[in-house]
């Protein structure tokens, strides 16, 4: 397997010095070249075990191994996408996607023709020259997946990409993400409160239960020959994933208004995107 996460715990001391534990026995497989997204209520550990593969957390227990190698620190094979796409606003696109490479002492022609590829992978070939307060979100998002892509990365860490996005310039993304995935086959760790967003995107979607964070579920995502589910099916994976959902976070809810809380006859408003984060 390509990626072992094995028995991993971890907890934080919070500003009461309490030891609070986040994850708790964490057990993952990725082949290389998949796409898994994480699904879980806020604060079960998501982005957390996302920062442990990229070598930016250590664990408390267990370990994380890529390709039989212990992740121990952050390396060139590993890459992450942020919910902020923290470019360098004093730079141009073109700049702000070469950056890494000139820091790799890469020279300056070869690092502008493959950023110039990069860019016009994600249809921003007309902005190379623009800089970042001239953007619109979905394409700062844009430029800083081609600022990470042109890195080569065996594996692309993506924690929450899109969430501060339209839903119109989120379904754009999807699209290119999905013909990028294909195209370069990177290995793709994906962290969503959106299950619509997880189920259309992966192969396979992970769900945590409330902290501390654990694997409740491992949902397998149908595949079709031409990478377009029918809606029965899509909708059916989605309540799967949602009904597992729905028990954890009535134990976040419990916790904090009592155990006289019922999520079966308080029923949180969800939107079509099925995005259940919003609401804890």
């Amino acid at each position: 397997m390509y990626v072992t996460i094995d028995g991993i715990e971890k907890s934080f001391v919070n500003e009461r010095k309490e030891q609070v534990q986040v994850l708790d026995h964490i057990d993952i497989e990725m082949e290389k070249g998949s796409f898994v997204s994480i699904v879980g209520p806020s604060g079960c550990g998501k982005s957390t075990l996302l920062y442990m593969i990229a070598g930016l957390e250590s664990a408390d227990r267990g370990s994380i191994r890529i390709a039989g190698n212990e992740v121990k620190k952050p390396g060139p094979d590993r890459v992450v996408v942020f919910q902020e796409a923290g470019l360098f606003p004093w730079l141009t696109v073109l700049e702000n996607v070469k950056y890494g490479l000139l820091l790799k002492k890469m020279p300056k022609q070869e690092a502008e023709a493959k950023a110039i590829d990069m860019l016009k992978m994600v249809h921003l070939s007309n902005y190379i020259h623009s800089y970042p307060h001239q953007l619109s979100g979905g394409m700062k998002q844009r430029v800083s997946i081609a600022r990470a892509l042109v890195m080569e990365p065996d594996i692309l860490l993506m924690d929450e990409p899109f969430s501060a996005l339209d839903e119109q310039t989120r379904m754009v993304l999807h699209k290119e993400l999905i013909d990028i995935w294909k195209k370069t086959k990177v290995t793709i760790f994906f962290v969503t409160h959106n299950i619509r967003e997880a189920v259309l995107l992966s192969e396979k979607v992970i769900v945590f239960g409330t902290r501390p964070g654990k694997v409740k579920d491992v949902i397998p995502v149908p595949t079709s020959t031409d990478g377009v589910l029918p809606d029965s099916v899509t909708l059916h994976t989605e309540q799967r994933i949602l009904a597992i959902l729905e028990k954890e976070i009535e134990k976040v809810l419990k916790e904090e208004m009592g155990d006289d809380y019922s999520f079966t006859t308080n029923h949180l408003h969800r939107n079509d995107s099925g995005d259940m984060g919003s609401h804890i």
